[in-house]
């Protein structure tokens, strides 16, 4: 019995682990996406007309 705890316990550990490596990979996509977004108007506000 304590032997399939711990299994149990285990896999709901991995499970969870593997589903938040995907949501902070998504998250660094969107903060890249961002971070494109604000070089792209630095570069056309360079000469000061934005």
């Amino acid at each position: 019995m304590k032997r399939l705890m711990m299994l149990a316990l285990l896999g709901l550990f991995s499970v969870g682990t593997l589903s938040g490596c995907n949501t902070v990979a998504g998250a660094g996509k969107d903060v890249q996406k961002a971070g494109e977004k604000v070089e792209d108007k630095a570069k056309d506000c360079s000469d000061g007309k934005c």
